[in-house]
């Protein structure tokens, strides 16, 4: 009985010094966090309405959407280069060097040959605008940079047609 009374004791003792020792390690490692956890907040606390303020207020309101407007284009890609080459190295050749979802590789001009025969316009507006084609083939709008100019997308379908060619 003593022995049995020994082993018991023992293993509670053991017990005792893995739950403190599972604890401490649970203690030291870094608790998880949500990176959504401020804009959640900023959006629970956000205002639900505004204040009209008559004429003043949409002198404002209009003053505000000018300033964005303005911000916004200051915000061009690329400094506003229209080098087509230097548009494509910087966004267009992750998806045209690899062939991603369907897009033609540059210079393959089997793959671009049905695209060319639509006209240059044709594919700055599926440059512009996105497209989606019956294959299920993407080409998202401006490459996934909406910061990008009409005209530098232009420049970059023009440069990378002109590889095809």
């Amino acid at each position: 009985m003593r022995q049995f009374s020994m082993l018991i004791a023992g293993l509670s003792v053991l017990t005792v010094l893995l739950i403190s020792l599972g604890w401490a390690i649970y203690n030291h490692e870094p608790k998880e966090t949500n990176p959504n956890a401020p804009q959640q907040v900023e959006a629970r606390i956000a205002p639900v309405g505004a204040v009209y303020a008559g004429d003043t207020g949409r002198a404002a309101m209009a003053a505000a959407e000018a300033a964005a407007a303005k911000a916004a284009a200051s915000q061009v890609a690329y400094g506003g280069t229209t080098d087509g080459k230097t548009i494509y190295e910087n966004l267009c050749h992750s998806c045209h060097t690899a062939g991603v979802a369907g897009a033609p590789k540059l210079g393959d001009k089997a793959a671009w040959a049905p695209r060319l025969a639509q006209g240059l316009d044709t594919l700055v507006k599926h440059a512009i605008e996105g497209y989606k084609g019956p294959d299920g083939n993407m080409m998202p709008a401006k490459g996934g940079n909406p910061s990008l100019t009409d005209a530098q997308v232009k420049a970059a379908v023009t440069w990378i047609t002109d590889q095809a060619k």
